[in-house]
């Protein structure tokens, strides 16, 4: 395994303390949160700002006006499984996603999406204007998790997103659209997607993605190949830039397995009457056309110091073959590192190779599987990237890159991937699902902050859904595999452990309409957390929401300092929270914007 100090990072020449220092220089005056995960970077992390107690939830609005048909979704099971705008910050003014219309489980584009300002005055919270979009969002329940709509505060404008890969360029005062930017001259297509959050470099330049597909939104996403995707760079005077994947991907010096091509073959996971996986020791999974790469969705375009742009991307078709992707500021491709074959925790190690099935089930691998394989395809495994996430990469003080993939083997933890900003691959974690880790730094180093959820219960066997053949962690055959719990952790640069904070509530709550609180015991292992872009403050103190309800504050060292319950106990997809310079947390649960402070 590589060092994350080796003498080609370009951080080297300076030392670890010049780059902090050049890191915290670039953030100091980000007080306000004008994007996702908070600066370029993405850390979430506040230099100069502590959070205020959570005394109290000073505001409680709704902003997702859906969730009952969300939620009865049949693809959703009662939970609430949208992605949505982290609360954008400026001064005493607040930027908030609502969104409304007819929710359908064949395709989103029936929503309607808005950008709503609000602002302080006089300790009330008073909504200014609220803009419509014409954007909405890709595909169905069918296809994957609702995507995120995400807008940027850059140049003293409000950016958003818009229909046909265009964004509106809009006056904060009054919310009037000062401009549509449209990187296609006049066509507003409606098979071409505004597809990731803006980011901004703190230079004014708005970065974003776009796909286009072939298929109106009524048909599934991927009925067709894609016709083409972009990384698109929106100068402050309004100028536009744009590359294609496929460019960027010929362009790019291409670290590990090479990118295969649109009409190639990938392979795909054995059928389960093929179990116990892998069914022999040389067994080859089937395949299918990979499609053309292009950029995941709901990818916020990373911007390091030094102008280079991290994005990512997956074939259209499979999910097994994605890259981290190096941008120079020109646009053209750096490098690029495959995510395939990066693993070696399979067969063997996270569960036991031999004994794997019938009555005494234990989730094995077939006896005589190589050791270390994926047992759903008798590979090493690989880092995947599900159009369901919303992880987006996060550049640390020395300029290696963390990105959480998904794996399914280790119960769909996932794995946080790290890489040297040469794209080196250096190490990595066993959790990193729909995962955007937070930084702080401290001491001439840095810690890595994220949720380490280990997930249990029907559905989560370790490489399949069959209970005869993988059982759940409650299963006593299966004990090696270690109980269900839920942690926020803390890491070093090499993802060591430092410390972590266990979820252990038991109680799902439900807030009614007076104010008085209902519960249950119902959860014996506690609650997952449902944060994607946690709240670091000054003092390193972590902000994140969990899906019993609450906010929680812990401290360094994994010490409870305080929570504040919300609204519901619900299952969700990762809502990302944010904190205004007065120390204010924003945070969601269940479609709603809550305001904490004292």
């Amino acid at each position: 395994m590589h060092s994350l100090w080796h003498n080609r990072n370009r951080y080297s020449c300076l030392g670890l303390t010049a780059a902090l220092v050049v890191f915290l220089s670039l953030n100091a005056s980000a007080q306000d949160w004008p994007q996702w995960a908070l600066n370029p970077q993405h850390t979430e992390f506040l230099r100069e700002t502590t959070a205020q107690p959570l005394n109290r939830n000073l505001v409680n609005l709704i902003y997702d006006f859906n969730t009952a048909a969300e939620k009865a979704d049949p693809n959703a099971g009662g939970t609430l499984l949208v992605h949505y705008q982290v609360p954008l910050i400026d001064d005493q003014d607040v930027f908030i996603e609502s969104k409304d219309g007819t929710y359908s489980n064949d395709t989103y584009s029936t929503q309607k999406w808005h950008q709503n300002k609000y602002t302080w005055r006089d300790n009330h919270f008073v909504k200014v204007w609220t803009f419509d979009t014409d954007w909405f969002a890709p595909g169905s329940s069918n296809d994957f998790w609702e995507p995120v709509y995400h807008a940027v505060l850059a140049n003293d404008f409000l950016y958003d997103p818009g229909q046909g890969g265009t964004i509106f360029k809009i006056d904060k005062r009054n919310g009037s659209v000062v401009k549509r930017i449209n990187p296609f001259g006049t066509t507003i297509d409606p098979n071409t997607y505004t597809a990731s959050p803006l980011s901004t470099d703190g230079e004014g330049n708005v970065y974003y993605n776009v796909v286009k597909i072939s298929t109106p939104p009524t048909v599934s996403f991927f009925t067709n190949d894609v016709v083409d995707s972009w990384l698109v760079k929106v100068g402050p005077d309004d100028s536009i830039k744009m590359v294609s994947y496929t460019k960027l991907l010929s362009q790019a010096d291409i670290k590990g397995e090479k990118v295969p091509a649109g009409n190639g073959q990938c392979k795909l996971s054995f059928t389960p009457d093929l179990l116990p996986w892998p069914p022999s020791p040389n067994a080859k999974p089937n395949t299918t056309t990979c499609g053309t790469q292009r950029a995941a969705l709901n990818i916020a375009p990373a911007i390091a110091p030094d102008g280079t742009i991290y994005t990512v991307s997956k074939a259209h078709f499979a999910t097994r073959y994605n890259y981290l992707i190096a941008v120079n500021p020109n646009l053209t491709g750096k490098w690029a590192a495959s995510m395939r074959g990066r693993l070696h925790d399979g067969c063997g190690v996270s569960f036991p190779i031999g004994n794997p099935g019938g009555a005494n089930a234990n989730g094995g691998c077939r006896a005589g599987a190589h050791f270390g394989v994926d047992p759903a395809t008798n590979e090493p495994p690989p880092g995947r990237v599900l159009d369901d996430s919303s992880a987006t990469p996060t550049i640390a003080p020395d300029g290696s890159i963390f990105f959480g993939a998904y794996t399914l083997y280790n119960f769909a933890q996932g794995h946080m991937l790290h890489f040297s900003a040469d794209g080196d691959f250096l190490n990595s974690f066993n959790f990193g699902w729909d995962n955007t880790p937070g930084i702080y730094p401290h001491d001439d180093t840095y810690s890595v902050i994220f949720k380490n959820n280990h997930y249990g219960g029907a559905g989560f066997g370790d490489y399949c859904s069959d209970p005869n053949w993988c059982p759940d962690r409650s299963n006593p055959n299966a004990s090696f595999l270690g109980p269900e719990q839920y942690f926020v952790s803390q890491f070093d640069p090499h993802l060591n452990i430092e410390w972590s904070f266990q979820n252990t509530n038991t109680q799902s709550c439900t807030r009614n309409p007076d104010g008085s609180l209902t519960c249950v015991s119902d959860h014996p292992n506690g609650f997952e957390w449902c944060v994607n872009a946690a709240v670091v403050d000054a003092n390193g103190t972590v902000y994140a929401n969990s899906e019993d309800g609450n906010l929680y504050a812990i401290g360094q060292g994994g010490v409870l300092v305080q929570r504040i319950f919300q609204q519901l106990a619900l299952g969700a997809a990762y809502t990302p929270a944010s904190m205004d310079s007065r120390g204010r947390i924003y945070s969601q649960n269940d479609g709603q914007l809550f305001i904490v402070g004292r």
